[in-house]
């Protein structure tokens, strides 16, 4: 995995972090802090699941420089400019695409079989953006019913990525079109509302009417 991805995708979920900070009257501490989970929270989780010791922002440190610089521009522009309406989710976008496949091709890394890849691709794409939810006191993204395709796109790409290692020759390409998979996947949703059926159970029948 070229480093520029796992850079990129530290950058950018840091960038959503800061944006999702605006109305919950955060100063620049808990803005940073906001950015730095989203950035290496999912990261975080799947190292551990891997038990890759020490996890790669420690290994690294890089990683959070690249993250908190990201953060502090974003913090400065947003001051001096509107910042569009959809900025969130497109950085969230695209924070989703370089994760998964950088969390997906990790754990094929350590020999993890490809479901077990698969999912770990979803965990680090998706539980940072958990964690900043959690810590803004709301309901996270993925367990929206309102939020089109969110953590189905990840395990879409994932799959894709996955599936064509394994039938294909070896090339960089795959990473690449299994994060475009994520990409287009999740930009479609938001641009057409596509969503999974929201769970909803037979209502109880009212007192009085049992027997019809």
């Amino acid at each position: 995995m070229p480093p520029w991805i796992e850079y990129s995708a530290v950058a950018v979920c840091a960038i959503s972090g800061v944006l999702a900070a605006e109305g919950k009257r955060m100063d620049l501490f808990g803005a940073l802090v906001l950015a730095l989970v989203t950035a290496v929270g999912g990261g975080t989780l799947r190292d551990l699941c891997l038990g890759a010791e020490p996890v790669f922002w420690i290994r690294s440190p890089a990683h959070v420089t690249t993250a908190l610089g990201a953060a502090l521009a974003t913090f400065i522009l947003a001051r001096f400019m509107v910042m569009p309406a959809r900025a969130l989710a497109l950085a969230d976008a695209f924070g989703l695409a370089l994760f998964g496949i950088v969390g997906t091709e990790k754990a094929l890394l350590f020999d993890s079989p490809a479901i077990v890849a698969i999912l770990l691709g979803v965990v680090t794409g998706v539980a940072g953006g958990i964690l900043r939810d959690v810590l803004r006191q709301e309901v996270p993204e993925v367990f929206r019913t309102e939020i089109e395709l969110y953590a189905t796109a990840v395990f879409a790409g994932a799959l894709v990525y996955v599936l064509l290692r394994q039938w294909l020759p070896p090339s960089e390409a795959h990473r690449y079109i299994g994060m475009g998979v994520i990409l287009l996947m999740r930009l479609a949703a938001m641009r057409w509302r596509l969503r999974l059926p929201a769970y909803r159970s037979r209502s109880r029948v009212p007192p009085g009417e049992g027997g019809k």
